[in-house]
C-alpha cells in the first residue's frame, strides 16, 4: 500500500534527526519560493489570505529558503494528524517503512517522503504566480504529480489508503488515479443516537493515529486497517463500504 497524509500550517523548525533525501520537486520548490521572496507583504498576505503579521514571518522564510535548516518532511509539520502521528518517537524501522510507502501532499513540495529535508514555510492552493503559469498552485502540480502517485502506486501493490483531505485532491487528476488504482479512504464519525457526524478536529486526529498505526505496524493490506482503533474510535463493518470503512466513536 502507498499512503497520502496532508501536510499542515503550522511547522517546527530544528530537529535532532537528519533528513535523509531530496524532495522530488526541490528545484520546482524553489522557484516558487524565490518569487514568493519578491513580493511584498501586503500582496503576500492577499495571495495566503492571512495577515500582515503571518505574511512578513514567511517572506522572510521564503527569502532564507536554501539556507534554513532542513528537517525531515514528517518531522517538520506540527498541524493536529502531526501531533497524533507523532513521528519524532517513531522507531528506525516504521521511519523505513514510512520513507518507502508514505507521501506528504503539500502545496509548494507537491509530494514528499517524510525523510525528505524541507524547510518552514507557507504556501495556499489558490496562488498564482509568474511561475506557475498564473494559475493557481494546486492545478500548476496536476501534470507533474498524477503520474509519479499512480505509477508509485502500481509498482506496489495498486492501493492506495488516502488519510490526505479533499482540497489536496486538486493536487492530482483525481479521476485519473480513482480509475488506475485502488483507492481506500477511511472515514471517521462521532456517532450521537442515530446521527453520524464527521468532526473535523477528530477527523484529523485518526488520520494521523491511523498513519502512525500503518507504519508502526508494517501493514501491507487495507483489510488491516480494520484492527485500528483510537480514542474511541473503532471499526463498524455495518457502515459504508470496502473502499471507504467506517470507524466511529460513540458520543452519549
Amino acid at each position: 500500500m502507498q499512503i497520502i497524509l496532508s501536510s499542515a500550517k503550522i511547522m517546527d523548525a530544528g530537529c535532532s534527526i537528519e533528513p535523509q533525501s531530496l524532495p522530488l520537486f526541490q528545484d520546482i520548490a524553489a522557484s516558487l519560493a524565490s518569487e514568493m521572496a519578491m513580493l511584498d507583504v501586503e500582496e503576500l498576505a492577499r495571495q495566503l489570505g492571512c495577515n500582515s503579521s503571518i505574511a512578513a514571518e514567511n517572506l522572510l522564510r521564503y527569502r532564507d529558503f536554501l539556507a534554513a535548516e532542513k528537517v525531515p518532511a514528517v518531522m517538520a509539520y506540527n498541524g493536529q494528524a502531526y501531533k497524533h502521528l507523532r513521528a519524532r518517537n517513531l522507531g528506525a524501522g516504521a521511519l523505513q517503512f514510512a520513507q518507502e510507502h508514505l507521501w506528504i501532499t503539500t502545496f509548494m513540495y507537491g509530494l514528499l517522503r517524510p525523510m525528505d529535508g524541507i524547510v518552514p514555510y507557507r504556501m495556499e492552493h489558490g496562488v498564482t504566480l509568474e511561475s506557475t503559469g498564473d494559475v493557481p498552485v494546486d492545478r500548476f502540480w496536476r501534470d507533474k504529480l498524477t503520474d509519479v502517485l499512480v505509477d508509485s502506486v502500481k509498482a506496489d501493490d495498486g492501493v492506495l489508503v488516502h488519510l490526505s483531505t479533499g482540497e489536496y485532491e486538486h493536487l492530482f487528476d483525481w479521476r485519473r488515479v480513482c480509475r488506475e488504482v485502488r483507492v481506500v479512504q477511511p472515514m471517521f464519525y462521532v456517532r450521537r443516537g442515530n446521527d453520524l457526524r464527521m468532526q473535523a478536529v477528530w477527523a484529523k486526529s485518526c488520520r494521523g493515529a491511523m498513519t502512525r498505526y500503518i507504519l508502526q505496524n508494517r501493514l501491507l493490506l487495507p483489510d488491516e486497517l480494520y484492527g485500528f482503533s483510537y480514542e474511541g474510535f473503532e471499526y463498524d463493518p455495518k457502515l459504508g463500504e470496502p473502499s471507504f470503512p467506517h470507524f466511529v466513536r460513540d458520543d452519549y
